[in-house]
């Protein structure tokens, strides 16, 4: 699969039109995917004689009553935490005053040396006065102006999401047909329409297995703090069960977060490599044994690729974009999957197994360039 100039310039403009449009782009996508995760318990009520309407609003209703439960947990801890801020940074810094006592020290011994080795001293210049310069003014009315303005804009953003979700999950399957079909012909739109349900069961069921392996992680976490005596354990194991959605980057940001509040609750290094280490074996049993047991391997993708989709994700859309990345890896393999070319694509975005099947790319590689260096010779 070549790529030319003008697929560069593609992909280039495209680039540019989801950063600059993000805020338009961000809640169709974010609905997109809530879409794909609750369709099937929306059919299920279906099959049940209930009514796709009143089964997606039951469905979203719980799902945003999980999500706000979530919050309301941490709103508490949260605010408590930012209150005691300034007490927190002068019991880290008298934490580290040895450690940085010995940087000022080795430091200065530097700055000793340079000083006797230096033979010349570069001539005092005198420092410039800035005369008529005008500060701009970012009173509190600016301040408040900003902050009515992100509200408004969040509020539309999230009235668009629940909206587009409930339009999504309304539909259903009856729905994405009709529009298959408007736009394709007969075998096409059956095609169409098969990829699709491929990929709403692989991605819901991607996301109910890790959801459920979540739950039992943060759980898990819980009984942990608790034992350990951490303040507000409850709170870690609900961080470690939402942030473990985000592959890789989000179990290293949990075990930070511990480890830095048990660096401040405690004065004894030992609970506090405890707690590290107590999370860490929890994070790599999950990651090594559980997730691969129940995920399965055919969804398995480079993390390579995973944690680039994430750095990209985050710089074109922050948060969602980080929340929408691995399932779009996942959707572009499963449709890959389904295409009569998508060899090359899967074989891109599949892990590097060190299987006996695991070097298959390479040999075609070899043979390809042996078969040209050969057509060379003759």
């Amino acid at each position: 699969m070549k790529i030319t100039a003008s697929g560069l310039l593609v992909l280039g403009a495209l680039g540019a039109l989801l950063y600059f449009a993000h805020v338009a782009f961000i809640p169709i996508a974010l609905a997109l995917l809530f879409g794909l995760i609750l369709s099937s318990p929306v059919e299920a009520l279906h099959r049940r004689r209930i009514p796709r309407g009143l089964g997606a609003l039951l469905i979203l209703a719980v799902a945003l009553g999980a999500v706000g439960a979530c919050v309301a947990l941490l709103w508490k801890p949260a605010q408590h935490w930012y209150a005691d801020a300034p007490q927190t940074i002068r019991s880290i810094r008298l934490k580290i005053a040895p450690a940085e006592r010995l940087v000022d020290r080795i430091d200065s011994i530097g700055k000793n040396a340079a000083a006797i080795g230096a033979t010349n001293a570069a001539p005092a210049t005198s420092p410039k006065v800035q005369v008529g310069g005008g500060a701009t003014n970012t009173g509190p009315t600016s301040l408040a102006t900003v902050l009515f303005s992100s509200t408004i804009e969040a509020a539309v953003s999230m009235l668009t999401f629940v909206i587009l979700t409930l339009f999504l999950l309304t539909g259903g399957p009856p729905m994405l047909a009709r529009m298959t079909a408007a736009f394709t012909d007969d075998p096409n739109a059956s095609h169409a329409q098969t990829v699709i349900e491929a990929v709403r069961a692989e991605v819901a069921r991607f996301y109910v297995v890790t959801a459920t392996i979540n739950v039992g992680l943060g759980c898990a976490t819980t009984i942990v703090m608790m034992c350990w005596g951490m303040p507000t354990p409850y709170v870690w194991g609900i961080v470690a069960a939402l942030l473990n959605f985000i592959p890789y980057a989000g179990a290293s940001t949990t075990l930070a977060l511990v480890t830095v509040v048990a660096f401040i609750t405690f004065n004894e290094i030992g609970r506090v490599l405890g707690v590290a280490g107590s999370y860490l074996l929890l994070s790599a049993i999950e990651g090594q044994i559980i997730q691969p047991l129940f995920v399965g391997k055919h969804l398995e993708i480079n993390p390579l690729l995973i944690f680039l989709s994430l750095w990209l994700g985050g710089l074109f859309w922050g948060v969602p974009g980080i929340l929408l990345a691995t399932p779009m890896l996942v959707a572009l393999k499963v449709i890959a999957e389904h295409s009569t070319h998508g060899n090359a694509v899967i074989e891109f975005l599949g892990p590097n197994d060190q299987t006996k099947d695991g070097d298959k790319p390479l040999r075609r590689l070899v043979r390809k360039v042996s078969s040209r260096r050969n057509r060379k010779s003759k």
